[in-house]
């Protein structure tokens, strides 16, 4: 890894800073994860190879960003107020994003680090095509990951202010 990817992962990470911190639902809270995301697949992936068994390890971590994702949408507490929902990612909520952020820089790292040798005969063995397939599915996994949880805490909070107000209960 080079000082740009750690500055790439020092962001997404902040994100989590700003979710924990919590707010109210706006187009900035919705446009931000995508936007960051978005940049970051547009740095890395240079193609999506689709040979050997490159497209299920692609499907694999997408999957698995997906199921993270939806995880941190639901662990993400949501309170209806007069001027909107507001959403603040809890422990577990974090704790799901930070794993994402881990597992993918804990790759980099290992690969960088020692451990290129195993993954290359790993890649052999699976038949995984090279380098540009490990990149894909783990940029295609912190998209999902961005995404699952867009939509998911969008259409909880959708839910949340089509309900009816509940007046409060007089004694």
């Amino acid at each position: 890894m080079n000082t740009t990817d750690y500055i790439v992962n020092g962001i997404l990470v902040l994100l989590v800073v700003r979710q924990i911190r919590g707010g109210r639902l706006d187009l900035m809270s919705l446009l931000l994860p995508v936007v960051l995301v978005s940049a970051t697949a547009i740095y890395y992936l240079r193609s999506v190879p689709t040979a050997g068994n490159d497209l299920d390890l692609e499907l694999t971590l997408a999957g698995a960003g997906a199921l993270l994702g939806i995880g941190c949408g639901l662990a993400t507490q949501l309170v209806r107020r007069q001027d909107g929902v507001h959403a603040r990612a809890g422990v577990v909520a974090a704790a799901l994003w930070v794993l994402g952020m881990a597992t993918r820089m804990g790759f980099a790292f290992a690969s960088d680090h020692g451990a290129g040798n195993s993954i290359a005969n790993f890649s052999r063995t699976h038949l995984i095509t090279g380098s540009q397939a490990w990149v894909a599915a783990f940029v295609l996994m912190a998209l999902s990951e961005a995404v699952a949880r867009l939509l998911v805490i969008r259409f909880r909070a959708w839910r949340l202010s089509s309900a009816p107000a509940v007046a409060p209960a007089t004694v």
